[in-house]
This record gives C-alpha cells, sequence and structure tokens, in this order.
C-alpha cells in the first residue's frame, strides 16, 4: 500500500500562493475540522493569535483523490531552480491530437499569467507541447 503525502509549498504569503494554486489545479480550501464552522472558529479555539492565521494555509482535491497542498510562511525567498516541479496535464495528453492540446495548454497559460504566473519556456515538439511557468513566488511548473 502507498503512503499517503502532501507537498509542501515555502511561501511570503501562503494564502495568496494557495490561491495561485487552487486556480492551477482545482483545488479548494481544506475544510475546518468537524466541529467548526471555520479555521478561525477552530484558531479561537486552539489559541491561535489573529496575527498569525496566515502563516498556513492547505487545499484539497474535491475529489480526495489528489495530495493534500500545504503552504507554510517562511521569511525567506526562492534562491535557486527547483529541483521538483508540477506538471499541471490539462489538455489530454498524446490521446488528443498535438492541435487541440494545443490552444488548450495556451488557454491555461493565459489564464495562470492573468492570476499573476511568468512565462519561462515554451517547448513545441513535433510529438509534444508544454510551457514552463514560475508561480507568483518563482517555483516552476509546466503546463502540458
Amino acid at each position: 500500500m502507498a503512503n499517503r503525502f502532501q507537498v509542501t509549498f515555502d511561501a511570503a504569503h501562503p494564502p495568496s500562493l494557495a490561491r495561485f494554486w487552487a486556480l492551477a489545479l482545482g483545488y479548494v480550501d481544506d475544510p475546518p475540522p468537524d466541529g467548526y464552522d471555520s479555521w478561525d472558529d477552530w484558531c479561537d479555539a486552539v489559541g491561535i493569535p489573529t496575527e498569525e492565521r496566515e502563516s498556513r494555509w492547505a487545499l484539497v482535491d474535491p475529489e480526495g483523490t489528489g495530495p493534500r497542498l500545504f503552504f507554510q510562511r517562511v521569511p525567506e525567498g526562492k534562491a535557486a531552480k527547483n529541483r521538483v516541479h508540477l506538471d499541471v496535464a490539462v489538455s489530454g495528453g498524446p490521446a488528443v491530437p498535438l492541435e487541440d492540446r494545443r490552444p488548450i495548454v495556451d488557454d491555461k497559460v493565459a489564464e495562470l499569467i492573468a492570476a499573476g504566473a511568468s512565462q519561462l519556456d515554451r517547448h513545441d515538439l513535433a510529438d509534444d507541447y508544454w510551457i514552463v511557468l514560475a508561480d507568483p513566488e518563482g517555483n516552476e511548473l509546466c503546463i502540458i
């Protein structure tokens, strides 16, 4: 049996970076624990000060299949190229003709650039197409 895991992002402002990734992946905010109407209610119950409440944020796959994403505030900015990145598969893959995949990828890239991403590279090969982006805090991702 495989182990469950979450993907953790260091961030300057976790809620803002989480909003970007929610748009990129179709994820939603992690709901508060049972018995609480909101995360603020839970934070009040466990004594988390108001000024610390945006130091962490989490997203989940609304269908419950993908990993949880966790965003944690850190004081330092991104310093080097990622050694791991996410490939966001929006185009349907090789079963979809390449000429149909390109506009799907381009549309998602445009949406993410409008949300604060920047384009780093574009790969248009005879049998594949993807665009490399940086999220608003500089983390690389590929739209495929």
